[in-house]
């Protein structure tokens, strides 16, 4: 009969990092079952739709103050080309609802955004072993911050670009600018959230070589082809089709893309070393 071996001795820390950790060992709820699962999915679901909508109602609540502050790009454009006019009309009656609209969901994803990463990893953590433990954070925190980066990126850059190019072509062809609100909200939106998801582009990146999904050497030899294919991204995603602010978007997300060649690689040989360590 063998000897019953202590649960402190399995493995050094425990258990293994690259096994799920028993609820037993750990304090944490017993194994849950499909419907169980599904209720944990649908208050996560919930919980996320509270939060948005929260922030949606704040922001309709005072929306001509952020009206205010989503005008910035225009305002910034303005101060080059003094006679320009910022005044936004509507042609239509139903055209003040659409301003509205996007308004609230330009503010309610960006403010509930890092609620909503919170609810999903508080979804998930139950399912991942440690070591996947260890990245989930890192993982949201920079989820996170690469989204805010290309929103802030698309807000104070892109969009003011856009707006002067758009300007000066109305000005070489004597028409006379008259800005729509929902067009003007439609656009900011789609530049804006545009680049926030454009610059998650990175962080797939050193996901799918974390999990063995794709290699290093595999990235650096296509290098060439991803470039093209951001450039197409870009020309699709920005609304003018001149070049300056097509390479305005496609040069951010090439640094990205080769600072996620270079963290992926950092990762790969830590791993190794972790390995070997073992």
């Amino acid at each position: 009969m063998s000897e019953e071996v202590p649960i402190d001795e399995y493995h050094e820390g425990g258990f293994p990092e690259n096994e799920p950790t028993p609820a037993a060992a750990t304090g944490a709820r017993k194994p849950m079952g499909f419907l169980e699962h599904l209720e944990d999915l649908r208050m996560t679901l919930v919980k996320s739709a509270v939060v948005f909508g929260g922030f949606v109602t704040l922001i309709a609540y005072w929306v001509d103050d952020f009206a205010k502050v989503l005008s910035w790009p225009l305002e910034r454009v303005k101060h080059d080309y003094p006679q320009m006019s910022t005044e936004l009309i509507t042609n239509s009656p139903m055209g003040v609802f659409s301003v509205i609209i996007d308004i609230c969901l330009i503010g309610g994803l960006v403010l509930s955004l890092p609620f909503i990463l919170f609810f999903v990893g508080q979804f998930i953590a139950p399912a991942l072993t440690k070591r996947e433990l260890k990245v989930l954070l890192p993982t949201c925190a920079s989820a996170l911050f690469l989204f805010l980066g290309g929103a802030s990126f698309g807000y104070f850059i892109i969009t003011p670009s856009t707006i002067r190019v758009a300007y000066e072509l109305n000005q070489l062809m004597g028409y006379t600018v008259l800005w729509t609100a929902d067009r003007y909200y439609s656009l900011l939106m789609w530049l804006v959230l545009g680049m926030g998801a454009a610059f998650e582009f990175p962080l797939l990146i050193v996901l799918a070589v974390y999990m063995g999904l794709v290699e290093v050497a595999t990235l650096r030899k296509y290098r060439r082809h991803a470039y093209i294919v951001i450039f197409i991204i870009a020309a699709v995603i920005t609304p003018t089709p001149d070049p300056i602010n097509q390479s305005l978007f496609a040069l951010p997300l090439i640094v990205l893309y080769e600072v996620a060649i270079f963290v992926a690689a950092s990762l790969k040989h830590r791993r190794k070393d972790e390995v070997i360590e073992v």
